[in-house]
């Protein structure tokens, strides 16, 4: 069987790439590998959520990339709020070592990238805003955890962003931050991807 990208430890061969991404004015150039979540390009749906979090206006303070991969998200937010702190976390250990490779080649400073289980590693309570493609093929309860414990580690007004596939489980997404949350608005659709976002009121 395959390894998947929520691995901890790949040991598929070695087979790194370039991918340059271009949005809303902000340039990164990423090296990718074997082993991680969409190694070829930034897949579509990371990119609609990322420009859709280029939109929001967060209250002060971190923000978190849930399942970084090899950093895409969290380095387009640290880019566009260079003041504030990222913090970036993935169960992939090649994914972690790419996203602060590509953190230095980006001249990112504005990050902290660790090794986390969704939130077990985690400690602040205090995010504006939570981003995440979840890892839907880990199975719902993963993902489901990753909305549902969301709200014990977001500020007051605090954002939960998340970008799941209608035909992989949003319609259970949206309900689930509707109970969570007490709210969930679609912020976008595109290609069958769905832009959720809840607020901690």
């Amino acid at each position: 069987m395959a390894e998947q990208y929520f691995t901890e430890n790949p040991t598929t061969a070695h087979d790194e790439q370039q991918v340059n991404y271009h949005l809303q004015g902000i340039s990164l150039n990423l090296t990718t590998d074997a082993g991680v979540f969409s190694k070829n390009r930034v897949d579509y749906g990371s990119g609609v959520l990322i420009e859709q979090m280029l939109e929001q206006e967060p209250a002060a303070g971190k923000i978190l990339d849930l399942g970084c991969g090899y950093g895409p998200i969290g380095l387009f937010a640290a880019k566009k709020w260079p003041d504030r702190q990222v913090d970036m976390v993935d169960v992939n250990e090649r994914a972690l070592a790419l996203a602060k490779r590509n953190a230095a080649a980006n001249g990112v400073k504005n990050v902290q990238i660790f090794a986390s289980d969704r939130y077990e590693q985690v400690a602040a309570s205090d995010y504006a805003m939570i981003v995440t493609n979840p890892p839907i093929r880990a199975g719902k309860s993963i993902w489901s955890a990753m909305i549902e414990q969301a709200p014990q580690h977001l500020a007051a007004g605090g954002l939960l962003l998340v970008v799941i596939q209608k035909k992989q489980g949003e319609p259970s997404a949206r309900k689930l931050m509707k109970a969570k949350f007490g709210n969930c608005e679609i912020l976008t659709r595109d290609k069958g991807y769905y832009i959720l976002k809840s607020v901690k009121n």
